[in-house]
């Protein structure tokens, strides 16, 4: 009866060979685990894997690390149990939702605000993953083909370029431009496993050069985040010594205003085709058929993003990251996510670790940020080139390329005067129904 029950909850694992390393031409499948000295360090790596994006994208929304941190361990374990086991994956905080929280906090929303519209968000993403389980997969490829998925996630990545040349590059220009060489290098130098953490390495290489700056050239001249220049220090170490070790992070209840929701629901669109891409990433790598699991996936990213913003917390999402350890390492047990998962809910409970993640300097974020961003955006040209997207055909090329300017050029339609929209929403609306519309045109002149 108990193991009937672990089994279907993905929970029961069964030793793989001698419990060492993987089979000759085999790997570790979902179900299975080597022995668990091997497998918590298999969790250790997912957790460095997913560590320096899952707090990065928080503080650029002005969200709290520890939190991000603590959520992410929670939401992976919801994950699991949700797609029983199947698919093995990492739930860290989505880089999806940060062009339209920067545009929302712009607006003068508030934390709050933000979270409200990222849990409605969230629901719906859940709502749609349901109907995808009892429906099939086929509902995303008909109302979501790769022409128009590869447009909003790029739209996503490239409407976040002026935040990166307004509000992080400058506040430290030469510390963002070593920060960006050292990602460049560390991504094409190192092999395997180390050049899947880059942004990581990057991130602690900006850091500890901005306290030697600090220490041998003394305080900077330049603007800070709200763009007021002024001369301070670029690392500012003064919270992490008042925080303590242990202790909850702080719960936000969200609160919600339509204008916010609806800049915010584009980001449904990315979030399903990055789910898509991961567990046909995982299908493939395991050998093993997944679409009736996408559903689940679906609905688990969308149920974990819900709980995580109704404390306050960021939006979650499968991490390519942890798919890249699992692909290096021929490891794809559920173990070993249950062990990361553990270990980053322990971490969240740490204040002080959160104080000093939250003190990462402008600088070190602008050079990151002008990586990720673009990665971002250059993530829906790698759609397009893998499905092979005809530009020759105007339904493709021109409501994508419509969208793609008014998405990322900012452009804006006054509705009421107390209501607009422009950005990423306006893109996205002028994509889906600007392809859609004119396919139903063309069959109908057939």
């Amino acid at each position: 009866m108990r193991r009937g029950l672990a089994a279907k909850l993905g929970i029961g694992w069964t030793l793989h060979g001698d419990g060492r390393t993987p089979r000759p031409g085999d790997a570790v499948a979902p179900d299975e685990r080597l022995s668990w000295g091997r497998t918590v360090g298999l969790g250790a790596q997912h957790v460095v894997a997913m560590f320096g994006a899952t707090f990065v994208f928080p503080v650029l929304m002005g969200l709290d690390p520890n939190l991000a941190i603590m959520v992410s361990g929670a939401a992976t374990i919801l994950f699991l149990l949700i797609v029983q086991g199947k698919i093995p994956s990492y739930l860290g905080s989505s880089a999806s939702f940060v062009g339209a929280v920067t545009v929302i906090r712009a607006g003068g929303g508030d934390t709050s605000t933000v979270t409200g519209a990222i849990l409605v968000c969230a629901v719906v993403l859940a709502a749609i993953g349901l109907v995808i389980h009892f429906v099939g997969a086929q509902v995303v490829h008909r109302l979501l083909p790769p022409a128009v998925s590869g447009a909003v996630v790029m739209l996503i990545g490239f409407n976040l370029a002026p935040v990166v040349a307004e509000t992080y590059w400058p506040q430290d220009q030469w510390i963002a431009l070593i920060t960006m060489v050292v990602v460049l290098g560390c991504t094409v130098l190192l092999r395997g496993f180390f050049a899947r953490i880059a942004v990581f390495l990057g991130l602690v290489v900006g850091y500890g050069l901005s306290w030697l700056f600090d220490t041998g050239f003394g305080p900077i001249t330049a603007p800070d985040a709200e763009g007021t220049v002024s001369t301070h220090f670029r690392l500012d170490l003064s919270g992490v010594a008042d925080a303590s070790w242990f202790g909850l992070p702080n719960l936000l209840a969200p609160s919600f205003d339509a204008a916010a929701i609806i800049v915010v629901l584009p980001a449904v669109i990315a979030l399903i085709a990055e789910n898509t891409g991961h567990v046909k990433a995982v299908e493939e790598m395991t050998r093993t058929k997944l679409d009736d699991g996408l559903g689940r996936a679906i609905f688990a990213d969308g149920f974990a993003s819900a709980l995580s913003s109704a404390v306050g917390g960021p939006p979650t999402t499968t991490y390519a990251e942890n798919i890249g350890v699992m692909a290096a390492t021929r490891v794809y047990s559920t173990a070993a996510y249950w062990v990361a998962a553990i270990v980053a809910i322990l971490f969240g409970l740490c204040p002080k670790f959160g104080a000093v993640v939250a003190a990462t300097p402008g600088g070190v974020l602008g050079g990151i940020t002008v990586v990720l961003y673009g990665m971002i955006g250059l993530l829906g040209a790698k759609i397009w080139v893998a499905n092979r997207v005809d530009f020759g055909n105007p339904i493709n090329l021109l409501p994508l390329a419509a969208g793609l300017v008014v998405g990322i050029g900012g452009v804006a339609l006054e509705i009421t005067p107390q209501f607009s929209l422009s950005g990423i929403a306006l893109g996205t609306l002028v994509t889906l129904l600007g392809y859609h519309v004119l396919r139903v045109l063309v069959r109908d002149r057939r």
